[in-house]
C-alpha cells in the first residue's frame, strides 16, 4: 500500500512525501516506483508513528487489574482508536495474587498479540508505596519493598515488566532498586515523600524515571527542592498526565523546558472510565466516580484518568509553543525507548513497523494503522 500526499512527521521535521507499506513494514519513503492499485490520497493529512502509552490502567469498562484476557484485549481496542498502538498495561496497589494474575495475561498478550494495540509489557504501579502518598492507590495492599514479594508479583512473568514505581524513602527500597535496575527493569520513583536529597540518593541507586510528574510526590520549594527538583535537577526521564487537570498548562511548559522533550513521555493514566459516559466506576479495589471527565474517589482525590493519548498530544500542542513534530516525539519515540522496542517502532523510518496514524491539524485521528493493517 501507498499513503500519498500526507505531511510527515519525523523526530525533528515535518515533510510533505509518500510511504510504502509492504508485509507490516515501512519499506521504503518517498518511493519512484510502486503498485498503482492500493493506493491512499491523505489529502494532507498527518501521519506520525503510533502513540505509546507506557502507563495506561484500563479503558472502554475494563481494567488491566480485572485479571482477564478479554480484559487488556478490549483495553487495546479501545485505545487503538484514539491513535495508541502500543502500551503498557499498568497494575495497582493490590493483592499479590491478583497482579502476578494480571501479569500471566499481560505476559501471554505480549506474546501472542490482542485485537487492536500491542501490550510491550506490564507496568507495576506500587504496591512499594509511601501511605503518606498514596494518591488512588488502595492503603490496605501497600507492602515493605522485598526482593521476595516482587518474585512472587511476577514469578514466571518477569521477562513481560518494564517498570516499577515505588517509593526509594522505604526501608528496602535501595536493595530492591540495585536488584531490579541489575536485572535491566526500570525503576521509577513515585508515590512518594521523599526528600530531595533521598532522591538524589536512589537515583545512585538506579532510579531512572519518575511516575506521573507532580502528582504524589514532594513538590518543589526554593529552601526544599523535593522529588520535583531531583527531577529537574537530573537527567531521569519523567512523564505527564496532559489533561490541563492533573497539571496546570503553566507547570506543563515549565516541565517540558527543563527537562527537554527528548526526556518527557506523554502518559494517560487512564482508568476504565476512558472513553465511557460519566457515572461510577472502580480503580484498584475502590469506588471513583466520574463527573464532567474528571475521575474522583470518595475523599475527592483524583483516581487516574479518562485521558487519551490523541487528546493529550492536542492539549499541548494548544497550549504551548512547542512544534508539533516535538510533541508526537514525546508521545511515540519516547515510549519506545523507555520499552526498548526503539529499534523497530515509534519513528518514520525504513524497516520499521508501520504503526501508523493519520490525523488532521485539530489532532482527530481518521485512521489508524496496526503493523500496516487499517484497523
Amino acid at each position: 500500500m501507498l499513503i500519498k500526499n500526507c505531511n510527515i512527521i519525523y523526530l525533528n521535521r515535518i515533510e510533505q512525501g509518500s510511504l510504502l507499506i509492504e508485509n507490516g513494514k515501512i519499506k521504503e519513503i518517498n518511493p519512484l516506483i510502486y503498485n498503482n492499485e492500493d493506493i491512499l490520497d491523505a489529502g494532507g493529512l498527518y501521519v506520525s508513528p503510533g502513540f505509546i502509552d507506557v502507563h495506561i490502567h484500563g479503558a472502554g469498562g475494563f481494567d488491566t487489574t480485572d485479571g482477564t484476557i478479554d480484559a487488556i484485549n478490549n483495553i487495546a481496542k479501545t485505545i487503538v482508536k484514539h491513535g495508541t498502538t502500543s502500551f503498557v498495561p499498568t497494575t495497582m496497589t493490590i493483592s499479590i495474587e491478583a497482579i502476578h494474575r494480571s501479569m500471566k495475561f499481560i505476559k501471554k498478550l505480549k506474546k501472542t498479540g490482542t485485537e487492536g494495540a500491542h501490550v510491550l509489557g506490564g507496568h507495576l504501579e506500587g504496591p512499594f508505596i509511601n501511605p503518606k502518598a498514596i494518591g488512588a492507590q488502595n492503603p490496605d495492599y501497600i507492602l515493605s519493598p522485598t526482593i521476595s514479594a516482587y518474585n512472587e508479583m511476577v514469578k514466571d512473568c518477569e521477562d513481560a515488566v518494564v517498570s516499577i514505581t515505588l517509593a526509594p524513602e522505604i526501608p528496602g527500597s535501595k536493595e530492591l532498586i540495585k536488584y531490579l535496575s541489575e536485572k535491566g527493569i526500570i525503576c521509577s520513583i513515585g508515590h512518594t515523600k521523599a526528600t530531595y536529597e533521598e532522591a538524589i540518593e536512589a537515583i545512585k541507586w538506579g532510579i531512572c524515571h519518575s511516575t506521573h510528574l507532580y502528582n504524589a510526590m514532594t513538590p518543589f520549594n526554593h529552601r526544599n527542592p523535593g522529588v520535583i527538583g531531583a527531577i529537574f535537577d537530573s537527567d531521569i526521564t519523567t512523564e505527564t498526565i496532559s489533561d490541563g487537570i492533573h497539571i496546570s498548562y503553566p507547570s506543563l511548559r515549565i516541565a517540558y523546558k527543563q527537562k527537554s522533550t527528548d526526556n518527557v513521555l506523554l502518559i494517560s493514566d487512564a482508568m476504565m472510565a476512558c472513553s465511557m459516559i460519566d457515572g461510577e466506576y472502580s480503580l484498584g479495589c475502590q469506588n471513583v466516580t466520574v463527573n464532567h471527565g474528571v475521575a474522583r474517589l470518595k475523599n475527592g482525590s483524583l483516581a487516574g484518568s479518562v485521558l487519551t493519548l490523541d487528546k493529550a498530544v492536542k492539549n499541548v500542542y494548544k497550549n504551548s509553543t512547542l512544534p508539533l513534530y516535538e510533541i508526537v516525539k514525546m508521545a511515540s519515540y519516547n515510549g519506545a525507548k523507555h520499552c526498548e522496542v526503539h529499534n523497530h517502532k515509534g519513528q518514520i523510518k525504513e524497516g520499521y513497523d508501520a504503526d501508523l496514524i493519520l490525523f488532521d491539524d485539530n489532532i482527530n485521528i481518521k485512521k489508524v494503522f496496526v503493523l500496516g493493517k487499517e484497523v
